[in-house]
């Protein structure tokens, strides 16, 4: 049965030029249930007046984005190069993070390009088993995303849930090692809503956004539901799983930040105005997953429609 009040939170990379402050309150005035923290809306510290005014929001805490996400580099967002640094980074950022409590500490392997594929693994391995220790001994959760396979082999080296639980496997199972679920990434993925239903226990978050059709690049991303990743129908099989965490909206929408000035960016807008749409696109995405429709809006395409 649908639970009649999802829980709706915004990642802060959807509203990228507000400050952390104006996020809290614009969320906050907005109705959400809770906030993505990214890291580098905090800026350089220290976090004691940011961590005041969140706690005197009430929102939730959903899966926080590190400065640096992940082990191995990212080219398209940068940071150092050695994977010991990066480690450090995300070591240091568990610390700060930590006091915000979020769901999770979302983690991406990097790439492995410029690498042999075995010795790319055993450094995230290695990294997953640092990064799983420290994240215990706070009381946090590594969420581990999978990148989409589309364009995927600049961010990762797993590309689907399976793929991702069986990294987490190698790196010792720590408890602390979750996934964080992201429509964007895993929505062609066949087996999905299988994933969905097998695996939502080992969800530390859930990041909601839609495809745009036709895609014009990595930071193209459309509202819930305005796309054709079937936004309805994963919402459906998240509920019928048994997710009660939050539903936390992530859009990137470049305006030239990342080097694609799209002319309908969702970053050029207001975020009051944005909330507004985000909120209402979400909720009719739910509204339509209580009775999917038998179209491509109703779940996951098949492999022949893709």
């Amino acid at each position: 049965m649908a639970s009649p009040h999802p829980r709706v939170s915004v990642s802060q990379i959807s509203t990228l030029h507000a400050s952390f402050e104006d996020d809290l309150q614009a969320y906050a005035a907005a109705g959400l249930d809770g906030i993505g923290i990214w890291e580098l809306k905090l800026g350089e510290g220290p976090d004691d007046a940011a961590l005041a005014a969140f706690d005197s929001s009430a929102l939730a805490s959903a899966s926080a984005v590190p400065a640096i996400p992940s082990i191995l580099p990212l080219p398209l967002l940068g940071g150092p190069d050695d994977p010991a640094e990066r480690i450090d980074a995300y070591l240091r950022s568990l610390h700060r993070l930590a006091p915000f409590a979020p769901s999770g500490v979302v983690c991406l392997t990097g790439t492995g390009q410029g690498r042999d594929a075995d010795e790319a693994r055993a450094i995230v391995v290695d990294g997953l088993r640092q990064l799983g220790a420290e994240a215990e001994s706070l009381g946090l959760k590594i969420a581990l995303e999978p990148y989409q396979l589309d364009g995927g082999e600049q961010w990762s080296i797993v590309y689907d849930v399976p793929s991702a639980l069986e990294l987490l496997a190698d790196a010792g199972g720590s408890p602390a090692l979750a996934l964080q679920f992201d429509v964007w990434h895993l929505w062609s993925t066949e087996t999905v809503l299988d994933d969905i239903a097998a695996h939502v226990d080992r969800f530390a978050g859930v990041h909601v956004c839609d495809r745009r059709d036709p895609t014009r690049g990595w930071a193209d991303r459309e509202l819930p539901g305005g796309g054709d990743a079937g936004v309805p129908g994963i919402l459906r099989a998240l509920d019928d799983a048994g997710w009660s965490g939050l539903f936390d909206i992530e859009v990137f929408s470049d305006d030239g930040t990342f080097g694609s000035a799209y002319d309908d960016s969702y970053w050029q807008l207001d975020p009051a105005e944005f909330l507004v749409r985000a909120r209402s696109a979400f909720e009719e995405a739910w509204n339509d997953s209580l009775t999917p429709r038998p179209s491509r809006r109703g779940g996951p395409l098949t492999k022949e429609q893709r």
